[in-house]
This record gives C-alpha cells, sequence and structure tokens, in this order.
C-alpha cells in the first residue's frame, strides 16, 4: 500500500528543518568569524582613539584602562593651538596635495585611457604595452634623476615635483581606466563622430559620463595613497608650514616624543578624513568593482 502525497511531505520535513538548521548555523558562524575579524582590525584605530582623549599616564596604566576617564577633551584645542605644530595649516597643505594629485590623475590617465581604448591609430599595442610595463620599475629607480631634474629646474621646497607628475598619467590608473573605457558602446561615439563632435568633445561629453563609477575609484585610491604619502614631502619640503599631516604628524612626534595623547589625537584627526571619505563613497566603490569591464 503507497503512502499519500500528504506523508511523503511529512516524512521529507525532518530534512528539510535539518538542512535549514544547517544553513542558519553556518551563517551565524560565518558572521560571528567577521565580527571577530573586524574587531582585530579595529582594536588599533580604537585604541588610538581612546588614547587621543587621554594623559600620558592614563595611556601606560597598568592595568589597562579601554576607555578615558574623564575625557579630556582639551586635548582637542591644545593640539590646534600648539606653535610648533600647526596642524590647520598642514590639514589644509594635505587636502590641496591629495585634491591636486586626484584631479591631476583623472583627467590625464582618462585621456590615456580613452585614446587607447577608442582610437585607432599606428602603434597603439606597442605603446600601450611600454605603459603596462612600467608597472614592473621600482621608483626608487627613478628617484635619482628625477630628484636631480627637479632640483636644477628650481622646484625643491615647493609642490610641483609632487602635484604635476600627476598630469602626466599613470600606468596602473590608465590601464584600470581603459579596461572601463572598452565597455562604452562605440555606437554612441560613431554617432557622435557623424554628427561633427570633436575627439575632445567625446571624451568629455560622452565617454566621461559613462564611467564616472571608475573614476571616483581612482580619484579614491589618489586621494588614499597621497594623504599618506611621506617620502615625497620629505624629499622635496623643507618649511614646515608647508608640510601636509603625514610628514608634520611625524616631525610633531619625534620632536615631542613624551606627549603620546596629543601625537594620537594628530593620527586620529589625520585618519578621519579617509573614515569620512570611504564611508560617503563606498557605494560607487563597490559598484566599480563589480563591473564588468569590457563588454
Amino acid at each position: 500500500m503507497t503512502g499519500t502525497p500528504f506523508d511523503a511531505a511529512h516524512a521529507a520535513a525532518p530534512g528539510r528543518r535539518r538542512r535549514r538548521s544547517r544553513r542558519i548555523g553556518a551563517a551565524l558562524a560565518y558572521h560571528a568569524a567577521m565580527l571577530l575579524i573586524a574587531a582585530v582590525f579595529m582594536l588599533p584605530f580604537y585604541w588610538m582613539a581612546i588614547s587621543a582623549f587621554k594623559t600620558n599616564a592614563e595611556i601606560f596604566a597598568d592595568p589597562i584602562t579601554w576607555w578615558p576617564d574623564p575625557i579630556r577633551w582639551e586635548n582637542v584645542s591644545a593640539l590646534f593651538t600648539r606653535p610648533d605644530f600647526p596642524f590647520l595649516r598642514q590639514f589644509w597643505n594635505s587636502v590641496f596635495y591629495a585634491g591636486m594629485v586626484a584631479i591631476g590623475m583623472c583627467l590625464s590617465c582618462s585621456l590615456a585611457a580613452y585614446s587607447f581604448a577608442c582610437l585607432r591609430w599606428r602603434g597603439r599595442n606597442l605603446v600601450f604595452a611600454l605603459t603596462v610595463a612600467a608597472l614592473l620599475m621600482p621608483p626608487i629607480v627613478t628617484f635619482l634623476p628625477t630628484y636631480l631634474a627637479w632640483s636644477r629646474l628650481g622646484f625643491n621646497g615647493t609642490y610641483v615635483p609632487l602635484i604635476l607628475p600627476a598630469f602626466l598619467g599613470d600606468a596602473f590608473y590608465i590601464f584600470m581606466l581603459r579596461q572601463f573605457f572598452l565597455g562604452v558602446p562605440r555606437e554612441i561615439m560613431d554617432a557622435a563622430r557623424l554628427d561633427g563632435a570633436s575627439e575632445f568633445r567625446i571624451w568629455w561629453q560622452i565617454v566621461l559620463p559613462q564611467v564616472r563609477t571608475p573614476l571616483v575609484i581612482v580619484a579614491l585610491f589618489a586621494i588614499v595613497y597621497t594623504w599618506h604619502d611621506f617620502f615625497g614631502p620629505l624629499i622635496y619640503l623643507q618649511d614646515p608650514q608647508d608640510f601636509p599631516l603625514s610628514l608634520g604628524l611625524f616631525t610633531f612626534r619625534t620632536q615631542r616624543a613624551v606627549e603620546w595623547s596629543l601625537s594620537m589625537m594628530g593620527a586620529l584627526l589625520t585618519a578621519l578624513p579617509l573614515v569620512v571619505l570611504f564611508l560617503l563613497t563606498q557605494r560607487l566603490f563597490q559598484r566599480g568593482l563589480m563591473t564588468a569591464g569590457p563588454r
């Protein structure tokens, strides 16, 4: 005698419940592991943040205090009023430096990528191969001749050697943008050419709006790299009033090694703009990483 469909479904129910329980258990284990890993990575940032509102004695207290008591808000005002650490001036220097490099990278690299992806000219593939090959050359190899060239031109002590190269392109960003430019439909560009549009107008008004997300990624990468750049400003800048925060904070820490609370406050205020910037652009960043290149 064969069972009814209700009996079969009733017999299969325990199996479904077991599979559902295993999926829920696996999801809980995965999220617990991710939370643990996130906590491990966030611990240094948390320690820096709470140390910024402590005294030196509280920072090195034994046992460790995981929350400042009391919270010393005066550390913020003390940082802004230190004559040996012009924080606001150096913050503006960092904003100017990172912003100009990001603009230069987006303009120059998008132009080069447009040429490699959307234009046909003799030797294009060879030049692109040489551009990609530049990624294999360590920057330290070209550092000395580059420094000597800028020195003879009289630009040491200025931001020109740090900003002007960004307007000449970067091999990595050119390669990355080219992959996205290959995905722009050629029919749109051909139609614009038939209407008499110049190549510059096609690049500016048609292609760039199609690749806004990759341009945001390029700008974000350039800002993060420049914001933390230490070697370039160390070599080319001499006046502390011209230092960006990366170099100014290091100089302050070496001169005032015992003032750890103010050093932590400076490090916290230096890192916060990048955290805010990433939170504001994370949706575009994730969308750009998931976007396919050529179609």
